[in-house]
């Protein structure tokens, strides 16, 4: 089907978007005219299939041609989910932006996008728009390019020569640039399978006059398709407030022509020159700083609240290599980016400050956050995967009902019309159509509890992977601490000994003046931006405790400051440029070279200088209790931050996260050289427990000499690792602990990296620099309101990680609720299923009533109360089961079905052989010698229905319809299949260890009171409408009998058996089986391993392939691996 020739590879340089294949095809009249045949003789059946198939609708109406041929294109994800997307390919014609000629200098000129992507002599240009970034075709490469961005082949010089005096309106007209916006999503939730069955079944039921149970339906479902949709737009609205902020920003635009004008950032193009200024505002495009120098506030890509400096680009005339490979080491410096803060600018002599705009919209490092926000990669859970194995297996059932019905009806001689319709309601039974409101009320409830706590959720599919989770990544500043720091005191130095503290917090005098006091007041990088001083929170801590008044020269956004040193003089120099020089005049020596800054430690001619160790011990972490609850509950934690690494191990040791009597290895690897290397250190065992002596789980942590080791990696070594070591890397995670110095997008690249371990990962963060990891994490909380929220399927108020047992504990609940809806609603349709095909024997059926109390007197009640079971408080060390195919519920479900099963045809059989039994007279059971004819029926009587009237009595009009299913099989069968149902779902109402148990959950017990009241005061009502026949008391009381022996075999198989713990666990070990999640068979193939891991040992490396040593495993890094050049490509 596909051509070679036809495809190339989309590479996405955003993490959370897969990488696409496509695949061009031209349309064919004929199959067009053919499918829209098909549209109208299937009455849009087709037209909805093709929907819900996009890959089948282009098969069927194109065919296979080359991209530049093409004018429809398939795309294909490259990960497991194979997702297809059909895009139109569309003409822009640039006649309608002004008069140009195709001689126009612009069209000419070598090299520049405009002359790659325009035809002539038309001048159109071949566009195609996927997930809101737009490309155009190359004419020379035979390929898409992504428009929206600043070339870049450009040298250094060229970007100044050619955009330093701006764009005149000729060429802003003919550049691409797009804003940061978007349409809210439409959703086509009516087209879900799920309501697409709803509705047939509704359809079919009106047609036999069943309307009660088919308004419930089609009001259950308005419900829940109304609470999806009302979630969309809610996550919509706050997308749509977080980018509105950057269109709308005023910003001076320099231009040939017209000089520097005001424009609203939406109508920035790319190679316009920005004149920056003004005090403090949000960049609302990338841009490249030409001139001058500017102040940010990069916290959202970084999540450090420091201020970073931009240089200009330089200009270096004998440099030929392209401006972002020339400045390859420090491009960063040069760079703007959007939804940073700009703090200051300032220009070169008297101009402004100038900067010419690289990206706009969703090309900007803040549009690839929005669209992985607006195009999430598929959640890979296998309760939805297998959900739909479950209900094609219903439909399996169903088809053999049919075809049972199809042959009984058509031997009894039956109208065509009554043996469809007859047919068709097998499927509405076997297939429960109330499934998907059942589910939702469950998700419902759960985000119910979680706000009530605290927790909003933007995502509440999500909330059922919550009960998978077993590895959780913390951020660590905001997160696991608090964002700033506190000045405790100084313990100065004298002579060998040191004098008493000084504490700043509870003494109003600041410290004696010394070396001590200069260094505080002097060796920092803060500057004074509109007269309020800002830089790095532990400088200006310090530098306020000595209680100076910063005064003198302040310089291209620099202080100076006077300094009085011991002797008495006065010296006057720039403190960002010396200060490590000034720390040794003063005579004070850096404590730990490693760290961003130095903290002091007194005077050179001490000869004791304190051990990070000694001076981090005995700290207190207010978060260790919540730690203590995960890693009890065998959830492995990770610490993944942007802080130093140094300060990451000390807080994972205090946290608990590294463990008494575990070893801490450094894993540093280095491509900066020609050949790569990576080594191991070992940093010692922690010598305290965090958590007073604690038992230490060991269910994820490897051994080594008998204790546990953790590695500990920057971000620089975990992208080396990733690009020259990646058979290592697999290894490395499996007991990574601490990874310190992450970028926002290593981070969401560490985050899949562990799910392509089948762990199941959840994220917390605080940061938009966490927005990423957030988004693609199984369940991301986010600890702020901010930007992150909007990222994050969780926000907690919460600001700090006791929402995270929490979020465990009601996602363990909520996804064992679902197990037991979907086993409760599977027996259900069972039961019922088996008691129609029984009657089907005789031709009979149950009456619309007893659907009706069925349906939605015992199903519906029971639906929207089971759910109501509260989570169990207490975190257990095991999870829930993740698949509905599992071996203990499948074994539920046949067990209970089989005991049905017997049940049902017991009663079927024995009542046919009874002596007071007869297929016509039913009233045949209530002699009339027992009762006068002329005397009223008893109470008893009229529970068992209508048919125990006397014979000159005459049945009510609403009866008439029931009469031909009135018989002593349909009673006792309906009578056994309704208490089973009840039966059923006091079974699979599990308490312990996940959910509260039955007995307090007081709605399900009194039946809701309001809703169960009102369904008693119904009761009398309804069964005296039901088609039910007088049986002897005896008769009732061995039906009662089957029923318990029934309910009491399968409580305690489902107790005994299939809740048994150990009994699995011994079934396991005897038929010798293993998990198949890959981080279990790495676990297993490390721990035989004596050469793991490699520790005091330098490795080196040339080659980069990426194989991961253990049995049937191959582990790929798409992050940093080395495709072979597609036929074209093209980068979203």
């Amino acid at each position: 089907m596909f051509c070679p020739k036809s495809t190339c590879t989309l590479a996405n340089a955003l993490l959370s978007l897969s990488p696409q294949e496509m695949f061009g095809y031209k349309t064919q009249g004929v199959r067009r005219a053919l499918c829209i045949a098909g549209y109208l003789f299937s009455c849009g059946g087709l037209l909805l299939l093709f929907y819900w198939k996009p890959e089948w609708d282009v098969w069927a109406n194109c065919a296979p041609c080359s991209l530049e041929e093409a004018d429809v294109v398939l795309l294909r994800t490259t990960d497991e989910f194979h997702v297809y997307m059909r895009k139109k390919v569309s003409w822009v014609s640039l006649s309608a932006l002004g008069h140009f000629t195709p001689d126009h200098p612009a069209f000419a000129e070598d090299g520049s996008l405009l002359s790659k992507v325009i035809m002539k002599p038309e001048l159109k240009v071949r566009c195609l728009r996927v997930q809101k970034v737009c490309h155009a075709w190359d004419t020379s490469a035979k390929r898409f390019l992504k428009v929206g961005a600043l070339e870049e082949g450009l040298t250094c010089t060229e970007v100044h020569a050619k955009f330093g005096a701006g764009l005149n309106r000729e060429e802003q007209d003919l550049r691409y640039g797009m804003g940061l916006s978007f349409s809210p999503p439409f959703s086509l939730q009516v087209l879900n399978p799920f309501y697409v069955f709803q509705l047939f079944s509704v359809c079919l039921w009106l047609s036999e006059d069943y309307i009660e149970y088919s308004v419930a339906i089609i009001l259950m479902s308005l419900l829940s398709i109304s609470l999806t949709v009302y979630d969309l737009r809610k996550q919509s609205v706050k997308l749509h407030r977080l980018v509105e902020s950057h269109n709308s920003v005023r910003v001076r635009v320099c231009g040939k022509e017209t000089g520097v004008q005001e424009l609203e950032s939406r109508c920035l193009v790319p190679g316009d020159l920005l004149v920056l200024g003004g005090g403090r505002s949000l960049l609302p495009c990338d841009a490249i700083l030409t001139s001058g120098q500017c102040t940010v506030n990069e916290g959202m890509l970084t999540g450090e609240s420091i201020p970073v400096t931009k240089t200009a680009l330089p200009l270096d005339p004998k440099d030929p290599r392209p401006w972002p490979e020339s400045c390859a080491e420090d491009q960063r410096r040069h760079l703007l980016f959007c939804g940073t803060e700009l703090i200051q600018a300032k220009g070169v002599g008297k101009g402004p400050a100038r900067a010419v705009v690289l990206r706009t919209g969703f090309n900007t490092a803040k549009g690839d956050l929005v669209r992985s926000i607006l195009y999430p990669k598929p959640l890979n859970f296998r309760l939805y995967r297998d959900a739909l194995r479950f209900l094609m297996c219903l439909i399996g059932v169903a088809a053999i009902g049919m075809v049972y019905a199809v042959c009984v009806f058509v031997l009894s001689g039956e109208e065509a019309g009554e043996v469809v319709k007859k047919a068709l309601d097998v499927i509405t039974i076997a297939v429960p159509p109330a499934l998907p409101a059942a589910l939702t009320t469950g998700i419902i409830y759960a985000q119910r509890r979680l706000k009530k706590r605290g927790i909003f959720c933007i995502s509440p599919q999500r909330i059922n992977v919550c009960g998978q989770i077993n590895l959780f990544c913390f951020d660590k500043t905001g997160t696991l601490t608090e964002d700033g720091l506190d000045l405790w005191g100084a313990v100065l130095a004298e002579g060998k000994s040191f004098r008493s503290a000084h504490r700043f917090s509870s003494s109003a005098s600041p410290l004696p003046w010394g070396p001590a006091f200069a260094a505080m007041a002097t060796c920092h990088s803060l500057v004074v931006l509109d007269g309020k001083i800002q830089g790095d929170p532990l400088d200006l801590k310090m530098f306020q405790a000595t209680q100076w008044v910063s005064f003198g020269k302040w310089g291209s956004g620099f202080a100076w400051v006077l300094v009085r040193t011991w002797k008495g003089q006065l010296l006057g120099m720039p403190l960002w440029r010396t200060p490590w020089l000034l720390l040794c005049f003063l005579g004070v020596r850096p404590f730990w070279e490693e760290s961003q800054g130095p903290l002091l430690c007194g005077h050179v001619a001490s000869s004791f200088c304190p051990s990070r160790e000694e001076v981090e011990s005995d700290l207190t972490f207010l978060d260790r209790p919540v730690l203590e609850e995960l890693r009890d509950a065998r959830l492995r934690t990770v610490m993944v931050t942007g802080d130093n690494i140094q300060t990451a191990i000390t807080v994972a040791k205090d946290a608990g996260m590294i463990p008494q009597g575990s070893q801490a290895v450094l894993v540093e690897a280095d491509a900066s050289d020609g050949q790569p290397s990576i080594t191991w250190s070992p940093l010692g065992e922690s010598k305290a427990d965090a958590f007073g002596g604690a038992e230490v789980r060991t269910a994820d942590c490897a051994k080594v000499g008998g204790s546990q080791y953790h590695f500990c990696l920057s971000g620089r070594s975990y992208e080396a690792i990733g690009q020259h070591f990646g058979h290592l890397l697999p290894g490395i995670l499996l007991n990574g602990t601490v990874f310190a110095r992450m970028s926002p997008a290593q981070k969401a690249k560490l985050v899949q990296d562990f799910q392509k371990l089948d762990y199941f990962v959840g994220m917390c963060g605080d940061g938009a620099n966490d927005c990423g990891a957030l988004k693609v994490a199984h369940a991301g909380i986010s600890l702020s309101e901010q930007e992150a929220s909007v990222a994050s399927p969780f926000t907690s108020q919460i600001p700090n990680i006791q929402c995270v047992p929490e979020l465990v504990r009601q996602g363990r609940a909520a996804l064992v609720t679902s197990f037991c809806m979907f086993k409760y609603m599977a027996l259900y349709s069972i039961i019922q299923y088996i008691g129609v095909l029984l009657l089907y024997w005789q031709t009979n059926s149950f009456g619309n009533y007893q659907f009706l109390f069925q349906d939605l007197a015992i199903n519906t009640l029971i639906g929207l109360t089971m759910s109501l079971n509260g989570a169990h408080p207490k975190l257990v060390p095991f999870r829930p089961p993740a698949r509905l195919t599992s071996p203990p519920l499948l074994l539920s479900v046949v067990l209970n079905l089989l005991f049905s099963l017997a049940t049902q045809v017991c009663g079927f059989v024995l009542v046919q052989r009874q002596p007071w039994y007869h297929k016509e007279d039913f009233l045949r059971a209530c002699a009339p010698s027992n009762s006068s004819s002329l005397e009223p029926p008893s109470v008893a009587s009229l529970t068992l229905g209508v048919s125990s009237l006397p014979p000159t009595t005459e049945a009510p009009p609403a009866m008439v319809q029931e009469e031909d299913y009135r018989s002593y099989e349909n009673t006792s069968v309906w009578l056994l299949s309704t208490i089973s149902c009840l039966m059923v779902a006091v079974v699979f109402s599990k308490g312990n260890p996940f959910r509260k148990p039955i007995y307090q959950n007081c709605k399900w017990l009194t039946g809701g009171q309001r809703e169960w009241q009102g369904v008693a005061a119904c009761v009398i009502v309804v069964v005296a409408l039901l088609v039910l026949v007088c049986t002897p008391m005896l008769w009732r009381v061995s039906l009662l009998i089957m029923l318990l022996v029934n309910f009491g075999v399968s409580f305690v198989v489902e107790e005994v058996i299939i809740e048994n713990r150990a009994l699995w666990r011994l079934l396991k070990r005897a038929f010798g089986y293993q998990s198949s999640s890959q981080y279990k068979k790495l676990q297993r193939s490390l721990n035989s391993d004596p050469s793991w891991p490699p520790l005091n040992k330098t490795d080196f490396s040339g080659a980069t392939a990426i194989h991961m040593d253990m049995p049937g495993a191959t582990y790929i890094n798409p992050g940093f691996e080395s495709h072979g050049e597609p036929a074209c490509s093209l980068h979203l």
